[in-house]
C-alpha cells in the first residue's frame, strides 16, 4: 500500500507581502523588513501550519523604485541560517545566482546551512535576468540566456562534486590513534571546465542531506530542460488550469529522458490567495490594495517584465507593439506569461498594472477559505501541480490567515499534513538523498 498522495505548500515571503501597494496597507508591517525577528516570527507561523518550506526571492541589484516600495532587504542565506536557530522542521531556501558567483564558495555556504539547520536548506538555481545585476559584477553587458544556462549546468556540476567530496563516514574521530578523519574518503573535485577551474575538495563535511534540495524557478525552453536534468521542484507561474496542467505534462514528460521517474521532481505553481470570511470580503481587500497601487512603479515594473520603457505612455490606453521572446535577454517565460495575459483578456496598461500587483503574472485568487482550498484541490487533482508556492498579497496577516483558515481544511480534506514526518526537508518532500558518487573509491 502507497501513502495517499498530498500536498506541499512553501510561503514565499517577500518583505511587506507580494501586493506592490501591500506596505502602504494598515495590516502590514514594511518598519521590520530589516528585523530579524520579524521573518523569524513569519517562519515560525509557516512552521506552525506544517508548511514543508519558505522561500526568499533575491536579486543582486535593487529591483523597482524605492520611492514607491519597501524594497531592499537581507541577504537570504545569511537570514535563514538565523531562522534555523529558532524552527526545527520547516525547509529553508534560498535564491542564490549562478552567473555571479563561484561554485565553492555557494557550495560550502549552502552546506554550512544544512549543517546548522539539522538538514534543512534548498538552493533556488537562477542564473540572473537583468541588466542591473551585470552592472554590479563589473560588466557593461548581461550574458546571454542561453550561454548563463550553459554556466548554471557546469555550476552545478562543480558544486555536486565538491558536496561529494566528503563521503559520509570520513570523519572516524579516532582519538587514541590521533585520526581526525580518513583521508581515503575525501576526494578532489579536480574539475577543469569552459567555465570553472576547481581543484577541491570542499573545506566542510557532508551535510545531513548530501545536496541541498534543488529548486528551479525558469519556465523557458532552456529553463524547462535544465529544471527536467536538475531540479527536485519548480516554483513556475501560470494563469489558468489549462495553462497550469500543460506545463505540468510538459516538464514530466522530460524527466524520462534524463533517467528520472515523474515523482523525482515536484511542481508548485504560485498563488497569491486574498482571503476573506466573505467572497465579498475578500474582493474588497483586493480592490483596496489596488486603489493603493503607485501608477509609476507599476508601469516600471511593467516595462522591466516586457524589456519595454512604457514611461509616458497613457495608463488607459493599450500595451505597444512587443518584441519576440527570441529577442528577450532576460525572464522569457515572465515576458510571454504577461504579453499574452494582456492579449487574451484584452487589458489596458492601467488594468494590466491592477491584475500583476500581488503576483507579478502569478495567479492571484481571491476568496474565502473554503474557495481557495478548492482552487488548490483542483490544480492539484487535476494534473496542474504537486503542491504550491503561497505568496500572501499582505504580511504577515496573510501568511496568519492562510495557516489558520485554509490549511485546516485541506488537512480535513486529507489533502496535506497534520504533522511533520521527516527529519529533513528532502524527507518531507518525499525526496531521496543523494548518492555518494565517489563512495567506495580509493582517493
Amino acid at each position: 500500500m502507497t501513502a495517499p498522495r498530498t500536498l506541499h505548500l512553501n510561503a514565499f515571503l517577500m518583505n511587506a507581502g507580494h501586493h506592490d501597494a501591500a506596505w502602504r496597507h494598515p495590516a502590514s508591517r514594511p518598519e521590520r523588513v530589516t528585523d530579524l525577528k520579524y521573518f523569524q516570527e513569519l517562519a515560525r507561523t509557516a512552521e506552525r501550519g506544517r508548511l514543508d518550506s519558505i522561500f526568499f526571492a533575491d536579486g543582486l541589484a535593487l529591483w523597482g523604485k524605492a520611492r514607491y516600495n519597501a524594497l531592499g532587504g537581507f541577504e537570504p542565506l545569511t537570514l535563514l541560517s538565523a531562522i534555523a536557530a529558532v524552527t526545527e522542521h520547516i525547509g529553508l531556501i534560498a535564491t542564490v545566482s549562478t552567473t555571479f558567483n563561484e561554485p565553492f564558495n555557494l557550495a560550502r555556504k549552502f552546506a554550512s546551512l544544512d549543517h546548522i539547520s539539522g538538514g534543512r536548506a534548498g538552493w533556488n538555481i537562477v542564473t540572473s535576468g537583468t541588466l542591473d545585476e551585470a552592472r554590479n559584477f563589473n560588466r557593461d553587458e548581461h550574458l546571454e540566456h542561453g550561454l548563463r544556462y550553459e554556466r548554471a549546468r557546469e555550476f552545478l556540476d562543480v558544486a555536486t562534486k565538491l558536496w561529494d567530496s566528503w563521503e559520509d563516514d570520513a570523519i572516524v574521530l579516532d582519538k587514541e590513534a590521533g585520526i581526525y578523519a580518513d583521508t581515503d574518503k575525501l576526494h578532489p573535485a579536480a574539475h577543469r571546465g569552459e567555465y570553472f577551474g576547481v581543484a577541491g575538495p570542499l573545506n566542510v563535511p557532508r551535510s545531513p542531506q548530501g545536496y541541498p534540495l534543488l529548486v528551479q524557478a525558469g519556465s523557458s525552453e532552456s529553463g524547462k530542460e535544465f529544471a527536467a536534468q536538475y531540479a527536485e521542484a519548480v516554483f513556475t507561474a501560470q494563469q489558468t488550469l489549462a495553462d497550469g496542467q500543460t506545463f505540468y505534462k510538459d516538464l514530466k514528460s522530460r524527466l524520462a529522458r534524463y533517467g528520472r521517474a515523474e515523482d523525482d521532481l515536484l511542481v508548485l505553481p504560485g498563488i497569491a490567495p486574498v482571503i476573506g470570511s466573505t467572497e465579498a470580503e475578500a474582493k474588497a481587500l483586493e480592490q483596496e490594495l489596488t486603489d493603493l497601487q503607485v501608477p509609476e512603479y507599476g508601469l516600471a515594473q511593467l516595462s522591466g517584465m516586457l524589456g519595454v520603457d512604457l514611461t509616458g505612455l497613457p495608463l488607459d490606453g493599450p500595451l505597444p507593439d512587443l518584441p519576440e521572446e527570441r529577442d528577450i535577454n532576460g525572464n522569457k517565460s515572465r515576458f510571454t506569461l504577461v504579453a499574452e495575459l494582456a492579449r487574451r483578456d484584452g487589458l489596458n496598461l492601467r488594468e494590466l498594472i491592477a491584475r500583476l500587483g500581488a503576483g507579478r503574472g502569478h495567479r492571484v485568487f481571491a476568496g474565502t477559505p473554503e474557495q481557495i482550498a478548492d482552487q488548490l484541490e483542483q490544480w492539484f487533482t487535476q494534473g496542474a501541480a504537486d503542491g504550491f508556492n503561497i505568496m500572501a498579497p499582505v504580511l504577515p496577516t496573510g501568511l496568519t490567515d492562510f495557516v489558520d483558515q485554509v490549511v485546516p481544511i485541506l488537512q480535513r480534506r486529507g489533502l496535506f499534513r497534520t504533522e511533520y514526518t521527516g527529519r529533513t526537508l528532502r524527507e518531507n518532500y518525499g525526496l531521496p538523498r543523494p548518492a555518494n558518487r565517489y563512495a567506495g573509491t580509493a582517493s
